[in-house]
């Protein structure tokens, strides 16, 4: 029985736990919040130390990716219900949402709200119901699979 419940919330628990881990330690040392929006956008215009810091966080995402596949050995597969056409503009309304929000889900839904900030919470809320709402019109307008 707890070994079940260890299988099906462990990895989101212990990713949880790192997440947080890595937006404090990148606060405490570097003073920055851990909006990975920002921080790879950032990576284009930046220079010397501030671009170094920006690098090593995108290269830590990678190889933490990278760890927990080759600890779990489960690489999640990916959907092939849905085109290529569809993906990019899925991609581009992300980037649209992110710049027109003032940031991401880890800027705003991890960092923001452990600092308190309102603007951080609707931010999130908004977030959450646009998510809900597209995932609904997708599986039930545009026939998506559940």
């Amino acid at each position: 029985m707890a070994m079940d419940v260890w299988n099906h919330y462990g990895p989101a628990l212990a990713g949880g736990v790192l997440i947080g881990s890595a937006a404090s330690l990148l606060f405490w040392c570097n003073g920055r919040i851990a909006g990975v929006s920002g921080i790879a956008a950032g990576l284009l215009g930046s220079i010397g130390e501030d671009r170094r810091w920006r690098v090593l966080f995108v290269l830590g995402l990678i190889a933490g990716t990278g760890a927990y596949v080759a600890l779990s050995g489960d690489l999640p597969i990916p959907r092939a219900d849905f085109s290529p056409a569809m993906l990019i503009v899925a991609g581009l309304l992300v980037g649209y949402g992110t710049a027109l929000g003032g940031g991401c889900t880890s800027g705003h839904g991890v960092c923001g709200l452990a600092r308190g900030s309102r603007r951080s919470l609707l931010a999130t809320l908004v977030f959450i119901a646009v998510a809900m709402l597209v995932t609904y019109l997708t599986r039930h307008l545009f026939g998506g699979s559940p």
